[in-house]
């Protein structure tokens, strides 16, 4: 959830507009994989080149999943973020502008093109809308069946969709604590977005997120009316809530998870 997608990292590219964050493998790693198989991205019932490197991708982020656990699925999503949008992109930049995929497709060739002229501001995003599943397997990828600058710009867009996600769910969750004093509705809500993350975002979360979310749920508890807890700031315990570093989620011993 991409505030939680590099929670340390600020991207170089103004993404407030479509154009110019031992594990298993989970349910999320096959809907993604199936999605791709059921894409209608070409006519004629011919599969475009996109839908095949995706279906390649999920094999394999199924495979790399399968084989870390919490911690170490952590740690490959930050370094992996870390080669799109800190440091070591911009030593290498001029490496990743000059990339071209090794094909004679030109549909590949045309979206690799249109990734780095985004990058610089003079192309829409070629993965703009693209559902948030197929822009984790794009950005996570770590073969070289995309450039650099297609796997930041899908990361990028990811981050766009998580931004507007958020202030969303965060109006939506002040306007229900103002009127009943509770955030059921809103747990609720990022706990189904949790779930429909990819495994290996999923990984940027304390492993006790999804139990705490469902746990405060089942609370349903009135934060107005309690004398335990008395009359918290909401926007505060919002952006608690949505942070995967927050203290609300180390008192089960996941700080180092």
């Amino acid at each position: 959830m991409i505030d939680s997608i590099g929670t340390n990292n600020k991207p170089g590219v103004d993404t407030s507009t479509t154009a110019t964050s031992p594990s298993s493998v989970g349910p999320n790693t096959a809907r993604a994989s199936a999605a791709v198989s059921g894409e209608t991205l070409a006519s004629d019932n011919q599969l475009s080149s996109l839908s095949v490197q995706l279906s390649e991708s999920a094999t394999r982020a199924a495979s790399r999943d399968a084989s870390l656990i919490h911690k170490e699925l952590s740690e490959k999503a930050s370094q992996l973020t870390e080669q799109l949008v800190g440091s070591s992109y911009d030593i290498n930049k001029a490496r990743h502008d000059a990339e071209v995929p090794q094909s004679n497709d030109p549909e590949r060739l045309e979206r690799a093109r249109n990734a780095t002229g985004f990058i610089h501001g003079s192309e829409k995003n070629p993965f703009s809308g693209m559902p948030r599943d197929q822009l984790s397997l794009i950005a996570y990828d770590e073969s070289d069946r995309f450039t650099v600058n297609e796997k930041k710009s899908a990361w990028l867009e990811s981050y766009r969709q998580e931004r507007i996600w958020r202030q969303h769910v965060v109006a939506q969750g002040s306007a229900e604590y103002s009127a009943t004093g509770k955030l059921t509705d809103f747990y609720t809500s990022v706990l189904d977005h949790y779930k429909g993350l990819t495994t290996i975002e999923q990984s940027q979360y304390p492993s006790s997120y999804a139990t705490k979310l469902q746990d405060w749920i089942d609370l349903d508890y009135n934060y107005k009316t309690s004398t335990a807890e008395g009359n918290p700031d909401a926007k505060s315990l919002l952006d608690k809530v949505l942070n995967p570093e927050s203290e609300l989620f180390k008192s089960q011993g996941d700080g180092g998870l």
